[in-house]
Parts: structure tokens; sequence; C-alpha cells
């Protein structure tokens, strides 16, 4: 490959290059260094596109050696107009030394696995033991990175519990999962609880869930968003992954807004808890894990991708400046 070239990898490239074990690893180690404060992330970038119903996103980071920026979208109306996936991500990874794009790459499942790992990161650290039942509050396509990580921390040693507005997703992801269909309030009510929903107002209640359980909230990726009663939030100990995202954008925007949770009741970033600055899980509290998605956890999977395609020789050779 000539020293110069960019490799271009497809999506398919990307899922044959990167395992959940080398993501989970590379995810922990990006949110340990936020939290050390050894990475540059700028916040993140909307483009509000109300015209067409969806927005693009910029999201660029620095951290141990490498440079890049994610260009994301959210169109929820692209599956039934378009015929295309909700969210399409493209990743071009730099050379920070040179600029030089070393790679240009499929985001989309890119950001399906590193907020997978993200989830099942939190879960090992902030829950109180290997869970016995994991549920998950939404049953799309990203409830499959949430179970994929979770069983790559836990093993397949969990009962899979499976809820969904759309009986049919539910079922057709409990069949993949070998899990069961359940209510809303079971799936609320296992030891780890995933809810990956687009929701603009709380489907998980705070009588379903259970004192002492570990709560996932992946769906909240922009202002106005909520999956959860406040109520968990405030009886909860509260970790999130970005102090800037996750108050605009993040599951804790809204009641923040309203008033019903204080910003000093949040009680850390989860960068902080693995860097050692702050605890972790104590006593038999809720924990609350607030995901919005951080540019440092897909640089760090992209120099991942790229090391794997170079090593195995994947991918497209290409010369943007030839």
């Amino acid at each position: 490959m000539p020293p110069h070239a960019t490799i271009l990898l497809s999506r398919s490239d990307v899922q044959k290059l990167l395992s959940m074990e080398a993501a989970i690893a590379a995810v922990e180690a990006a949110f340990t260094a936020h939290g050390e404060g050894r990475a540059l992330m700028p916040p993140k970038v909307y483009l509000e596109l109300d015209a067409y119903h969806g927005d693009l996103r910029a999201m660029p980071a620095y951290v141990d050696g490498a440079a890049g920026v994610k260009w994301v979208n959210s169109h929820p109306e692209n599956p039934a107009r378009f015929d295309l996936p909700s969210v399409m991500g493209m990743y071009i990874l730099s050379d920070p030394a040179t600029a030089l794009p070393l790679a240009v790459m499929d985001a989309t499942l890119l950001t399906a696995v590193r907020t997978g790992a993200a989830a099942a990161i939190a879960s090992k650290h902030l829950s109180a033991r290997a869970p016995r039942t994991v549920g998950f509050v939404g049953c799309g396509v990203q409830a499959r990175t949430l179970l994929e990580a979770h069983r790559a921390v836990y093993g397949d040693t969990f009962e899979v519990l499976c809820a969904d507005v759309s009986e049919h997703a539910a079922r057709v992801f409990a069949e993949e999962a070998r899990g069961r269909v359940v209510s809303l309030e079971e799936a609320s009510g296992a030891d780890v609880v995933n809810a990956s929903t687009p929701a603009r107002a709380p489907v998980v209640k705070r009588a379903w869930v259970k004192d002492g359980a570990h709560v996932n909230a992946i769906g909240a990726d922009a202002h106005g968003k909520q999956e959860l009663e406040p109520a968990i939030l405030v009886d909860g100990r509260v970790v999130i992954d970005d102090w800037e995202q996750a108050t605009h954008s993040g599951e804790v925007n809204v009641p923040l807004e309203t008033g019903e949770l204080r910003r000093e009741q949040i009680h850390a970033t989860l960068g902080e808890v693995l860097a050692g600055k702050r605890p972790g899980r104590e006593g038999a509290r809720i924990t609350v894990f607030d995901s919005t998605g951080l540019a440092v956890q897909d640089v760090a999977l992209a120099r991942v991708v790229h090391a794997a395609a170079r090593e195995q020789g994947l991918g497209t050779s290409f010369d943007f400046f030839r």
C-alpha cells in the first residue's frame, strides 16, 4: 500500500475488522483518558435541518495519538420515506502529525458498537454484581450491540427480557437473543436495564425499577429527549459520559431544565469513575449511566479498525491528493 494512501473501508469491512472485545478495551481506555484530562474533545456540533426532519452532527476528537471526526445524522423518517437507515455515519481518521487522512470508513456500525461497549463498561463498573436478568426497553438495532457487549463482559449467564412498543420488534429480538418477550414493566425491573428508544416522554417508571438496579439510558441524544421518569435520577446515583453533552442532550437534559433534577445531584462522569477520581457504586441505590456518545469513543475504535485493516490488507487504497 502506498505510504500516503487513504484506506476506504465499507460497513462490511468494519464488521470483519472490529470485535466487541477489542471495542470494549478501546472504549474503556478512551473513557479513562477523558477522565484523566488526556483527551481533546470539542462539544458535538449540531446542524439542525428542521425542513428535512433531521439533523447532522460533527464530532471531532483526539486521544492517545489518534485524531479524527465523525459526520453522522439522525433522520427518523428515512426508513419509511426513503428506504434508508435513520442513522448513517462516516469517519475520517487523520494522522495528527501531518493531517493525512489515514482512513475513511463507515461509522454507522462503529457508532452502534461503541455505544453498546460504553453501556457494558458502565454496567461492569456500576452494577452491584453480575446480573441475573438484563432488560431491553427498545428492541431495535442498538439493542443488538448492547446485548453483544453485555455478553462480552458477563458471558451468556443472564436472562434477556425484551420489551418494545412494536410487538413484532420485541419478538424478533427475543428470538435472536434467546430471550423472552415481556412487558415494559418487567423489562424495567431487571438487574440491568438498557433503554434505547427515541422517546420524548418517560417510558421507564420509577415504580418499576428496583433498588440496587443499574440503568443504561441510551436513547436521549438530543435536546428534549428523555426515557426515564425523573424520580429514577433523583433516587439514583447518576453518572454521565460528558458534562457538556449530557446536560444539553442526554437523559438529564429535561429534568435539569424543569428543575426536577439539580446539577449537583449528578455524581460524576464515567471517565472520572474509571480514573479513580470518583467512586462507582456505593450501597443499594439505583445507578444510572447517561450515555450521549463521545467522540473519543469513535476515534479510539477508528484507530483499532485502521490498524487491523493495515495488518490484514483489507479495504481499498485511494489517494485523495493526486
